[in-house]
């Protein structure tokens, strides 16, 4: 086995170089014109979430947050107009008001920050929850969300901290 001849890069020169790189054309690598999920996919498997038993914590985190997930992607690969695209396709109830509420939140959350129209299915009033859900289950962190909470969410009566929509 010969030894090692290369070039030893400083772990900080590696990520400013990375920094430094153009963001990729993701739309030229992957197409911008087509969806391979959506809010109403992720519904559905929060539905079989519910179905089986588990919790509202489980929903957000494989409904919501990961319908977050396909909108940034499509933000980068087609823009505004393919983000919004992720909210095309409405719902179906999931067995669970706060969740059905949550999707609606974050369809409207969404258009608002990013100027396009919220889907009209987001509007309808039974996609609100009569009783507060905060998605952070620690109570010390419900006077965080009864501040934090986005118009969107709050008047649907789900509380978010500013943090809960992010992904680590």
């Amino acid at each position: 086995m010969g030894k090692f001849k290369g070039t030893v890069v400083a772990i900080g020169d590696l990520v400013a170089h990375a920094q430094a790189a153009p963001e990729p054309d993701w739309a030229a690598l992957y197409g911008s014109h087509r969806l391979r999920n959506d809010a109403a996919g992720a519904a559905a498997h929060c539905a079989w979430l519910v179905a089986e038993g588990d919790s509202l914590a489980s929903c957000w985190r494989f409904g919501i947050l990961q319908t977050v997930d396909y909108y940034d992607s499509a933000m980068r690969r087609g823009g505004v107009e393919l983000a919004g695209q992720v909210f095309a396709r409405e719902p179906a109830p999931t067995g669970a008001v706060e969740v059905d509420a949550a999707f609606a939140a974050l369809a409207e959350h969404l258009a608002v920050r990013d100027g396009w129209e919220p889907p009209v299915w987001s509007q309808d009033p039974a996609r609100r929850t009569d009783r507060r859900w905060y998605v952070a289950q620690l109570p010390g962190f419900r006077a965080e969300a009864d501040k934090q909470t986005p118009p969107a969410f709050g008047s649907r009566g789900v509380f978010i901290s500013a943090n809960d929509l992010s992904r680590a």
